[in-house]
């Protein structure tokens, strides 16, 4: 698979920051042109920023028709949301986590359609919820799961487009804080002790399973769980 991705175009979405922003750096580190779309400005770096909001429909017609053509689109776009339990969960808290992380992706692989070349590949952004069950993980756990199957019925739709998922387990990004937090590095401390591989994901990590999802012309459909052994 090496060099894959020159002359390429990649676009991010979710790409300023966490798993996204790995993502971004190392197809760009692999030769595409990549666009990182998110609602904040992307920080400096080898991409291009394009203003997004996957809660506003023209906002994605206008990043699309931006760019041209796309010849890999990776969704990393997510709610920060909490883990209540159903008799805490208000009708907000529902309608947030749907309205991004599927709604939101799915209306921005809409509108990328006309643009995505005729080979290109789709990566949605799961996680290990979606097959991992506990109390207080009902809301994750249901957004997560229509994710991949959404992901499985347009690898059929949109062949021969490839479509796949990636589902990461706990990964040390800003989502659980300031990186020199102490609650942020007891956390990661005290889930790693609980994992196979003694250790939580990195965003770099993760952003080889992207480009692998990418550069293989054999695979669609498929849920890639790149999670330290959080699932078993």
């Amino acid at each position: 698979m090496s060099g894959f991705l020159r002359q390429k175009t990649v676009a991010v979405l979710g790409g300023t920051s966490g798993i996204g922003r790995a993502v971004a750096l190392a197809a760009a580190e692999a030769g595409a042109q990549v666009y990182v779309l998110g609602r904040s400005s992307a920080q400096p770096g080898p991409w291009q920023s394009v203003h997004a909001d996957v809660t506003d429909l023209y906002s994605l017609c206008n990043a699309f028709a931006s760019i041209g053509q796309v010849d890999h689109l990776v969704l990393t776009a997510g709610a920060r949301v909490g883990s209540p339990k159903l008799a805490d969960a208000t009708r907000d808290d529902l309608r947030h986590a749907f309205d991004v992380k599927l709604f939101g992706n799915l209306l921005a692989v809409q509108q990328a359609l006309p643009y995505l070349s005729a080979d290109a590949s789709i990566t949605f952004t799961t996680g290990l919820l979606s097959r991992k069950y506990g109390a207080g993980g009902l809301l994750k756990s249901t957004v997560n799961a229509a994710l991949e199957a959404a992901a499985r019925n347009l690898a059929k739709e949109l062949a021969p487009r490839r479509v796949n998922a990636v589902s990461p387990g706990v990964v040390d990004t800003e989502l659980w804080g300031e990186a020199d937090a102490e609650s942020r590095k007891a956390a990661m401390a005290r889930i790693a002790s609980g994992l196979p591989l003694g250790r939580v994901g990195r965003p770099q990590d993760l952003a080889q399973a992207y480009l692998f999802a990418m550069g293989n012309v054999f695979l669609t459909g498929a849920v890639l769980d790149v999670d330290g052994g959080g699932l078993l």
